[in-house]
């Protein structure tokens, strides 16, 4: 008898990632950056206006609770944003890519919007709902593609 090794009847994983989903992955790993930047920002700022864990906000600084506003209004929206991205990432890569960069640079120009201490210039970001609203309208028809199709 003669022994034949077991072979892999798995693909790979990567056969089933979209060819360009690396762009995506990419986007990923920018959000990752900005938030990381805006968390800094409140770290540093808690030290500069000498606000103590566990106070979310501070009764005497406002710059602060803008810093942190800016930090949070942006934690409250990611998690949908994530969602909308991978979903319009695994049928669109590229498409979902740029309006993904589009979103996350958005938030850097909300915070530093923020950041002047008139919360009015927050609104400088507004050009996110570009992406924002992109990724959710490619969403939509992935799952109406999927519904739909035949095969």
């Amino acid at each position: 008898m003669q022994y034949v090794p077991p072979q892999n009847i798995l693909p790979h994983p990567t056969h089933f990632i979209p060819q360009h989903f690396g762009y995506v992955i990419l986007v990923f790993i920018y959000s990752w950056v900005m938030l990381a930047y805006l968390a800094l920002k409140v770290g540093i700022a808690r030290k500069k206006y000498n606000v103590k864990y566990p106070n979310m906000y501070s009764e005497k600084d406002p710059i602060f609770n803008c810093i942190q506003r800016a930090h949070l209004n942006t934690l409250e929206i990611y998690p949908q944003w994530l969602i909308f991205q991978l979903i319009a990432g695994a049928v669109y890569p590229i498409t979902a890519s740029v309006l993904g960069i589009i979103w996350v640079t958005s938030r850097f120009t909300y915070a530093w919007g923020y950041y002047s201490g008139v919360p009015e210039k927050r609104m400088n970001g507004s050009y996110g709902y570009i992406g924002l609203l992109g990724v959710i309208f490619l969403s939509i028809v992935v799952a109406f593609k999927t519904l739909l199709s035949t095969g």
